[in-house]
């Protein structure tokens, strides 16, 4: 058996301390959203003022940058770039590494994350 190196034994306590939080569910990932029409998959549209900002989702047409299945998400007009991951929950561009249950949540997240700031529109190219 080769000796233990420094190396390797950094490198498994990495992997054993990380493991527990790819393997712990979060109870926001288990919660599901369902369209109008009571089908899972697809999010409810929404349109209110979170923290004085409006944000809106809802089904997206022919423009703009999806990647949340033809979802769209405005920060006070501007597109938030949204994607959905395949647990089912959502990150934004803004919180890319904080995953939600719902673009609700991913609009909410990335206003208290701009913390007063102007959001840029993102780039599609």
């Amino acid at each position: 058996m080769p000796e233990l190196s420094r190396r390797r034994a950094l490198t498994a306590a990495a992997v054993v301390a990380g493991a527990p939080l790819l393997a712990v569910p979060t109870a926001r990932a288990a919660e599901h959203d369902h369209d109008s029409h009571g089908s899972p998959g697809s999010p409810e549209a929404f349109d209110e003022v979170y923290k004085g900002r409006r944000i809106q989702g809802r089904t997206a047409g022919g423009s703009g940058h999806h990647h949340g299945g033809g979802y769209g998400v405005y920060v006070d007009g501007v597109e938030l770039h949204v994607m959905r991951n395949a647990d089912g929950t959502w990150i934004s561009v803004v919180s890319h590494y904080d995953p939600v249950p719902t673009p609700r949540a991913a609009a909410r997240a990335a206003v208290d994350e701009l913390q007063g700031a102007r959001l840029v529109p993102f780039p599609v190219g």
